[in-house]
């Protein structure tokens, strides 16, 4: 609704009075009740239970408290000026329209949020939200459209922008300006004039901005005189993706961003580009990926993990489960493809949630995947590919798997333990047979010893012996020998000569 007079902003307002007295009239009678329930809780304040009007009940609200925003449309022009959350039932049905201000909602406070609201303009000419001088503010899961800029931070840092639709503004999405630090996420930035996202002065540095789809904007990112800030995990496709007069960092932990204008391929079936993608003459995404990255939240116990996915594909309706009976830990998908080609994924999965071992299936059953080399003791990443056909793509880590290939692993860690066993005893067993041999060697040797050591004792004796006949015969020798020279040494002193005298004596 649009209001082009001052005249018809009077009827409106006068209308609107009538109409919330009469809802005020009829509803007397289901006040007592909310009014004990808020009662219960004095940090929540309803609107309109409590307060009809949205900045009455900031008004009268503690810090720290809440503003409960029942579905409606509120016409009104907010300033949030101390840390109070302000939450709407439901993004698509509670509705704040400004009528008269240049901003649907200023915050000049820090420590304060807004979420799940439609933030609307009622002219081009005024901003959705604007954060000046704040910082630990969050805007989240609200959509903001059709103003003049969509979101702006000035002047402010640590502040979290994450899941919200900011669309159909006439001059930027979002709009950072001597701002450091801040985290913007999740976020769907689509057809905003002038820019998606414009980040401005020297100081605006060291922002992170990951996990948007920034599309259908005259020009995706806008960095004038910003450096130092971290852009991964975006999905970029508009006519112009980047204007930068600044280095910035354009990939992070080996992934980087999504361009619809990027032309490399993938050899190596990992979901990266082979080269790089030239964002101008000074910024390069080292890692541009091949598909587009979608982020899921997966609450399981008192913790919320993160699941990515990259793919050509597109991905929505992921879930999460726990087998009853079997205790597997499971993650479904939709992979729809209108294009009719083939459709691949990188899946990161954190290992708390689920751990190896993995079972792909699509919809037809097992389909066979590669655990690259990026995976951690944090992180496990998955590649596979499956038909072009739309398919519903499940992940299954399983216990009953993982005690099979346990029992698997140490049934084949013992069969060859026995292996080995089985050839040590064979060497032992030739060992001994080798042995034997060398002993049957060795008893022939002694006994061929043997019998050369009898027959040179045989030898010796036949030896011995005659050498003790000659000794004897040398000996009887050697007697006669005496003996007869004895003998005749006798002979010749005492016998006689031809004249009776002894021989060898004179008269």
């Amino acid at each position: 609704m649009h209001i082009q007079t001052k005249k018809g902003r009077i009827r409106l307002k006068k209308t609107l009075i009538v109409l919330l007295t009469i809802s005020t009239l009829l509803s007397m009678s289901s006040l007592a009740r909310w009014r004990t329930f808020a009662m219960a809780n004095p940090n929540v304040i309803y609107v309109p239970t409590d307060f009809p009007k949205i900045q009455d009940a900031i008004n009268n609200a503690t810090v720290g408290a809440t503003v409960f925003v029942h579905s409606g449309t509120y016409y009104e022009d907010i300033i949030l000026n101390k840390s109070v959350s302000l939450v709407g039932e439901n993004r698509d049905s509670t509705v704040i329209y400004s009528v008269f201000a240049q901003y649907v909602i200023t915050i000049p406070a820090s420590d304060a949020s807004v979420s799940s609201f439609t933030i609307k303009n009622s002219n081009s000419a005024s901003d959705g939200i604007i954060i000046s001088s704040g910082h630990n503010i969050t805007i989240c899961n609200d959509t903001i459209r059709d103003g003049h800029d969509g979101l702006i931070a000035y002047t402010s840092f640590g502040n979290h922008v994450s899941g919200n639709i900011i669309m159909n503004n006439s001059d930027f999405g979002i709009y950072l300006a001597f701002s450091s630090s801040n985290v913007i996420s999740d976020n769907t930035i689509s057809n905003n004039k002038v820019s998606g996202l414009e980040l401005a002065s020297s100081s605006t540095t060291n922002n992170v901005i990951s996990g948007n789809t920034i599309s259908n904007n005259s020009v995706g990112v806008s960095l004038v005189v910003s450096h130092d800030n971290l852009f991964y995990h975006n999905n970029f496709a508009n006519p112009t993706q980047v204007t930068s007069d600044s280095n910035n960092t354009w990939n992070y932990n080996g992934e980087g961003n999504h361009w619809s204008s990027y032309t490399g391929s993938d050899s190596n079936g990992d979901g990266i580009g082979d080269t790089p993608h030239n964002i101008d003459a000074t910024d390069i995404d080292m890692y541009p990926l091949m598909g587009t990255f979608h982020d899921f939240q997966i609450p399981s116990g008192n913790v919320t993990y993160q699941v990515f996915v990259i793919s050509n594909s597109t991905v929505d309706g992921l879930t999460y489960e726990v087998g009853l009976e079997t205790g597997n830990r499971i993650v479904h998908f939709e992979a729809r493809d209108q294009n009719a080609t083939a459709g691949f994924c990188r899946l990161m999965i954190p290992t708390e949630l689920m751990n190896l071992p993995y079972i792909i299936l699509d919809s037809e059953g097992e389909i066979a995947f590669t655990l690259l080399k990026s995976s951690n003791e944090t992180n496990s990443y998955l590649y596979f590919t499956y038909p072009s056909t739309n398919q519903t793509i499940t992940a299954i880590s399983s216990k009953t798997l993982q005690l099979y290939l346990q029992l698997s692993a140490n049934q084949t860690a013992l069969l060859g333990y026995l292996g080995s066993l089985n050839s040590t005893y064979l060497g032992l067993l030739s060992n001994y047979t080798n042995l034997l041999d060398f002993f049957d060697q060795l008893q022939s040797s002694y006994l061929a010893l043997n019998a050369s050591y009898q027959q040179h004792l045989s030898t010796d004796s036949e030896t011995t012996q005659n050498l003790q006949n000659l000794i004897y015969i040398f000996a009887a020798t050697t007697v006669i020998f005496l003996m007869t020279t004895v003998y005749l040494s006798r002979r010749g002193y005492t016998g006689p000569n031809k004249e009776g005298m002894p021989e060898g004596k004179s008269h």
